[in-house]
């Protein structure tokens, strides 16, 4: 299956669409996603949201409890009490996202195509992967 990035929307795409998860392989070009989080809020705009700098990396040095003389991973993340942060993104582009459950055939899937232009929603259309 591979990679991809997670999209919500609070902005009304339709009952497949709004207010539950779902993916989307379009955003970032050539790599299928980085399991990154956007939202498309109620007005439209898209959002993405970052964790960046809300943990430091803390090495396990001889006698460190988590320490392994056989391994070569010996660091941790410890959270430091920073938030993640929401912020705008400047998507111009087509993107296709779909549910992250459906329960009919796979055909039956349904997909739904936006039009982003400077990270607000233009338009979008709905199908399935067997069309």
């Amino acid at each position: 299956m591979g990679m991809f990035d997670y999209f919500r929307s609070s902005y009304d795409l339709g009952e497949s669409f709004t207010n539950v998860p779902c993916h989307t392989k379009d955003i970032e070009d050539g790599i299928g996603g980085t399991m990154t989080q956007y939202w498309l809020d109620p007005a439209g705009k898209l959002w993405v949201m970052t964790y960046r700098d809300t943990h430091d990396m803390e090495i396990y040095e001889k006698g460190h409890p988590n320490y392994d003389p056989k391994s070569w991973i010996n660091h941790g993340w410890i959270p430091n009490g920073t938030h993640g942060r929401v912020r705008p993104t400047n998507l111009t582009k087509y993107i296709t996202v779909y549910p992250e459950q459906w329960d009919g055939e796979w055909e039956d899937w349904p997909e739904c195509r936006i039009h982003f232009k400077q990270g607000k929603l233009q338009d979008y259309e709905h199908s399935s992967k067997g069309e």
